[in-house]
């Protein structure tokens, strides 16, 4: 067996690739999606649905399935879209074994397979032959609905929502939203560390309330959001008690946030822990040129942990090659990765080289620090 040497890390039978904890959320359920009109150069809304769920031929259910952050695009750069996965559901009801049927490049589809891995079936029994479609669709901003663009402005992986965006966010408020707009005398926050986060979801709650003519706050209650209660709950108890300048408005609208839990990787089966393949690989080894430590990132804003367990060979010059995913949990992509990362590496030369050789490499999320446990989305709604 391999061990990786590092100054800073070392990988080996169950080395850790430790990198800083991530935030993720998802929307839980589908909201109405208009479909992209070819033509025309204006930002577009671009949503993810996921399709029936089939697990040897026979429909499942999930509890819930997290869909894909929404992102935006130009219209017109992309034509109607689908990835389909393929995967297990363990015995704990949840998605293991992720590999993406789908070849070629999709465009914007990279959280597809992170949102499954994030959802979660009826616990009791394993399943496989588990396969999922899901398709992309395009709204233009000024026609989005107002939840999908509030989710969006929550998570803004594409950058800042256009002023088209906001322009829909604001026909959906009241005299709040219209300048100049009642500033913070006292913001309230929950505590957000009291909070219990969702594995692998950015947890989130936008707030609709009215301010009375003092500037208290008047039937505060959860407009949208991912469904966590206590967060929920905590948010509206923060409204409330928050107060703003003088002047009765109507119609605000305010979010707070919840980090995503870490979701550790599936126990590595004995089996796979003990994998050998033959040649002469010893167990042992240095490094010319270590390998550089990445976590994919898609899965590392989820806080999604995982392994993989690669076999190689090495040429007498330390170069590695004929490169092999044995098992990777619990997507494919943790495999590519880990790969990937051996593939760029170099062993010191030897006289003839190496065959059978075999690494383990985890993906393991850092400790969570403080201040990314949860917050506020500041001033939700610019200014018209």
């Amino acid at each position: 067996m391999i061990r990786f040497r590092h100054t800073a890390l070392s990988l080996g039978l169950l080395g850790t690739l430790t990198l800083p904890a991530a935030a993720a959320w998802s929307l839980q359920k589908a909201l109405p999606i208009v479909e992209l009109k070819t033509g025309g150069s204006a930002r577009v809304l671009v949503q993810w649905e996921p399709g029936e769920i089939r697990c040897n031929g026979a429909p499942v259910a999930g509890q819930p399935i997290r869909r894909p952050w929404n992102q935006l695009s130009w219209a017109g750069n992309q034509a109607l879209r689908a990835v389909t996965v393929r995967f297990a559901i363990d015995a704990t009801g949840r998605p293991v074994s992720l590999a993406r049927e789908t070849t070629g490049f999709v465009p914007l589809s990279e959280d597809v397979e992170p949102a499954l891995a994030a959802s979660r079936f009826a616990a009791g029994k394993s399943q496989q032959g588990c396969t999922v479609t899901y398709t992309m669709r395009s709204s233009p901003l000024a026609d989005a609905a107002v939840p999908e663009l509030m989710s969006y402005t929550v998570h803004p992986l594409s950058g800042r929502l256009p002023d088209e965006g906001w322009q829909r966010i604001r026909a959906a408020g009241g005299t709040c939203l219209s300048d100049p707009q009642p500033q913070p005398l006292e913001r309230h926050f929950p505590d957000f560390a009291t909070i219990p986060a969702t594995p692998g979801v950015r947890d989130w709650s936008m707030i609709r309330y009215d301010i009375d003519a003092a500037g208290r706050t008047r039937g505060a209650a959860v407009l949208i959001g991912t469904g966590n209660r206590a967060l929920d709950g905590a948010a509206v108890k923060a409204i409330r008690e928050s107060r703003f300048t003088k002047g009765a408005r109507t119609g605000c609208f305010y979010p707070y946030w919840r980090a995503a839990a870490k979701l550790p990787a599936p126990v590595m089966p004995e089996s796979i822990r003990t994998t050998k393949v033959e040649g002469n690989c010893p167990d042992q080894h240095g490094w010319a040129v270590p390998p550089q430590l990445r976590f994919p990132e898609p899965y590392r804003r989820r806080s999604i942990e995982g392994w993989a367990v690669v076999s190689y060979d090495v040429a007498p010059w330390g170069q590695t090659g004929n490169l092999k995913v044995i098992a990777a949990e619990p997507s494919d992509e943790f495999g590519k990765q880990a790969m990937a990362m051996i593939r760029d590496a170099k062993l010191p030369s030897s006289q003839q080289g190496y065959t059978g050789c075999v690494d383990r490499v985890r993906f393991n999320m850092g400790p969570e620090v403080s201040p990314a446990v949860g917050g506020e989305g500041g001033a939700p709604v610019p200014g018209a």
